[in-house]
C-alpha cells in the first residue's frame, strides 16, 4: 500500500536530496519533475526502480525503435498483461526477450533517464502515488544513481562545451566525412554519421537510432573530435529542440488500444514551488 498521498515536497534543496530522503525511508512512489524536459522517476522500497523523460528513450523505446521487439509483438503483450509493472514477465513468456536482456535494457534505460534530467534544472518537483512502470523489478540506490550521472556529465563536459550544451545542439556533417570516413571505423559510428544532417540535435538521434542518449552523445563526441562532424549554435534556451511533451505523465493500470552542482540530479529553482498534481490512472504517453 502506498504511503502518501500526492503532495509538494518542499524540504529537500534539489532532486538528489530528495531521492537520497525517500531511499532511506524505503518508500514506494514517483517523483514528478517538472521542466524541459521533466520526467517521473519511480521507486520501490526506497530504490529507483525506472526514470521515464522525453529526453530520453524508454525501455518501450530503445525495444521498439531498434526494432528488437515488433510494435505489434509488444501491444499483443500489452493486451495480455495490463500492468506495466509485469510486462516484462510477459515478453519474457512470449519468448520476445530473455530476462536477462531486459534486465540490462530496464537497466540502462533507467540510468540515460536520470542523465538526460541532470542535464537541466527542474522548474519543481512533487512526490506521489507509485505509479506503473515497465521495470525489471531490481532497484537502483539514489546514491549511485546521481554518481553516475555525475560521472557521465563530467566525461561529456570539456573545453568545447558542457553536456548541457552537446545535448541541445544540431549535429551536422563535415565535408570531412566524404573522404574520412574510415575514421568512422565502426558500423555504429557510421550510422550515427549517417543521421546527423543538421536538423537532429543527439535527443533526436537517440530515439531515431534506439539508443540511449548518453551512448550517443559519447559517439558524437568522438565523431566530433575526428573533425566528421560539427555542433551548430544552439537555439535560445527558451526554445524547445523537440515536439516531445515536456512531463511524463504516471502509467494507468489498463492499456490504452504508451546543473549538476554539487549533486548530478538539478536543483529546484527557489520560488518555484507551484503544485501540480498528477491524476492517477492516467493512459501512458505516446512515444
Amino acid at each position: 500500500m502506498t504511503e502518501p498521498t500526492t503532495r509538494q515536497m518542499t524540504g529537500p534543496r534539489n532532486v538528489s536530496s530528495l531521492l537520497t530522503s525517500l531511499g532511506e525511508q524505503k518508500r514506494d512512489c514517483t517523483v514528478l519533475v517538472s521542466g524541459n524536459p521533466g520526467g517521473a522517476i519511480h521507486l520501490r522500497g526506497g530504490l529507483v526502480v525506472a526514470v521515464e523523460t522525453p529526453g530520453a528513450p524508454t525501455v518501450e523505446g530503445l525495444l521498439l525503435r531498434s526494432g528488437r521487439i515488433t510494435e505489434e509483438a509488444w501491444a499483443a503483450a500489452r493486451a495480455a498483461e495490463p500492468s506495466y509493472d509485469r510486462l516484462g514477465e510477459e515478453l519474457t513468456r512470449r519468448g520476445l526477450i530473455g530476462t536477462g536482456e531486459f534486465e540490462v535494457v530496464c537497466a540502462a534505460a533507467l540510468f540515460d533517464g536520470a542523465f538526460a534530467l541532470s542535464l537541466t534544472t527542474p522548474e519543481s518537483w512533487e512526490v506521489a502515488e507509485a505509479t506503473l512502470v515497465v521495470q525489471s523489478g531490481r532497484g537502483v540506490g539514489p546514491e549511485r544513481l546521481i554518481r553516475e550521472s555525475s560521472r557521465r556529465l563530467g566525461l561529456l563536459s570539456d573545453e568545447h562545451g558542457s553536456a548541457a550544451e552537446r545535448a541541445r545542439s544540431r549535429i551536422h556533417r563535415t565535408s570531412a566525412h566524404l573522404t574520412d570516413v574510415p575514421r568512422a571505423r565502426s558500423a555504429r559510428l557510421r550510422e550515427v554519421l549517417a543521421h546527423a544532417d543538421g536538423r537532429r540535435t543527439s535527443r533526436d538521434l537517440a530515439f531515431a537510432l534506439g539508443r540511449g542518449l548518453y551512448p550517443v552523445l559519447l559517439d558524437l563526441k568522438h565523431l566530433e573530435d575526428g573533425g566528421l562532424v560539427e555542433r551548430e549554435t544552439r537555439a535560445p534556451a527558451t526554445k524547445r529542440p523537440s515536439t516531445a511533451p515536456r512531463s511524463i505523465p504516471p502509467r494507468g493500470t489498463a492499456p490504452d488500444p504508451s546543473t549538476a552542482g554539487d549533486s548530478a540530479l538539478p536543483r529546484r529553482v527557489p520560488g518555484r514551488n507551484t503544485p501540480h498534481p498528477t491524476p492517477n490512472n492516467t493512459p501512458p504517453a505516446p512515444r
